[in-house]
């Protein structure tokens, strides 16, 4: 029997980012009104066997709930061992099959899979049948501009077991680059029963109502608007229910509560380093507090560089 997705308090949703979702920075938007965070995607191969790093990755909070994890990988023997090893701590687990990048689709998963969409029907089916937790897909609109098949996919998913769809409205030869197409994720919204999840170029509250109203989506994925900026989930709940919201406040402050977290959930420093340069952006003087960032070697410094 399939699983339902569960109902979520919030439209936004914080997609899952290599180098960004680390466990503190997911407290920190569920903290600002985030429905649901995912962990970073995590290999299936490197969780059947165990692999430390990729156990480290799956750390989560009690905040965190439902808690949804992101999966990657080409081998179903693999994918099935990773996922029942997950149902055990997740509520939701999610199988990437839109990632563009070299090292993902070079391995034949991500939006490689977009290829081989009997493929993706296979893992899904298997999956969602050993599982108790719900799964869902990733995708995209499709390889290229001549190969668009996120509408052919998303009806295979749904009739394999998927609880849920999100697409990404760009093709993986785009990667990130041009605009993200909504037409066809309202294409696939009108395609599907199951839930359908938005994703790409939503940066402010304003492009969030707009996409929301125009597609049809269940919920929206934001990913790049997001980092750095963990307060646009409160700005989007609140222009959502009040038509206005207020302008984000210190991210020196913001940075202070997530290095608080960091610390508490052990993030390496190296981690939070990186997380310090995103949440310069914008920042008045941003280029100088960066090229102090670079030269800390621990909390405290960067505590000074960032009140300096």
């Amino acid at each position: 029997m399939k699983k339902s997705f569960p109902k979520l308090k919030s439209k936004a949703i914080l997609s899952p980012m290599a180098g960004v979702t680390d466990v503190a920075f997911r407290v920190l938007c569920r903290k600002y009104g985030a429905g649901l965070t995912y962990t970073e995607f995590v290999s299936s191969a490197g969780l059947a066997r165990k692999n430390k790093k990729s156990i480290e990755m799956l750390k989560t909070d009690k905040t965190e709930k439902p808690t949804a994890v992101q999966i990657f990988g080409n081998n179903t023997d693999e994918l099935i061992k990773s996922a029942k090893f997950l149902e055990k701590k997740f509520d939701i687990i999610d199988i990437n099959c839109g990632c563009p990048a070299w090292k993902v689709i070079k391995i034949g998963a991500g939006s490689e899979l977009l290829k081989s969409p009997q493929k993706i029907y296979e893992i899904v089916k298997k999956l969602s049948s050993v599982v108790k937790v719900p799964v869902s897909v990733k995708i995209r609109k499709g390889i290229d501009e001549k190969n668009i098949n996120a509408v052919e996919v998303a009806k295979i998913a749904e009739k394999a077991g998927a609880s849920a769809i999100t697409i990404h409205g760009r093709t993986q030869k785009q990667g990130f680059s041009g605009k993200a197409d909504w037409e066809i994720i309202q294409e696939v919204k009108k395609a599907v029963k199951i839930p359908v999840i938005g994703n790409g170029d939503v940066f402010t509250p304003e492009d969030f109502k707009k996409c929301l109203e125009e597609s049809g989506v269940d919920y929206i994925m934001i990913a790049r608007g997001a980092i750095g900026n963990p307060y646009l989930f409160r700005q989007i709940k609140d222009y959502l229910k009040k038509g206005k919201y207020e302008k984000s406040p210190n991210k020196k402050q913001l940075f202070l509560e997530y290095l608080k977290l960091a610390e508490k959930h052990k993030i390496s420093f190296s981690q939070i380093k990186r997380q310090a340069v995103y949440f310069t952006k914008g920042m008045r003087n941003g280029a100088e507090l960066r090229r102090k960032i670079n030269t800390c070697k621990n909390a405290g410094e960067l505590k000074n560089a960032f009140w300096r």
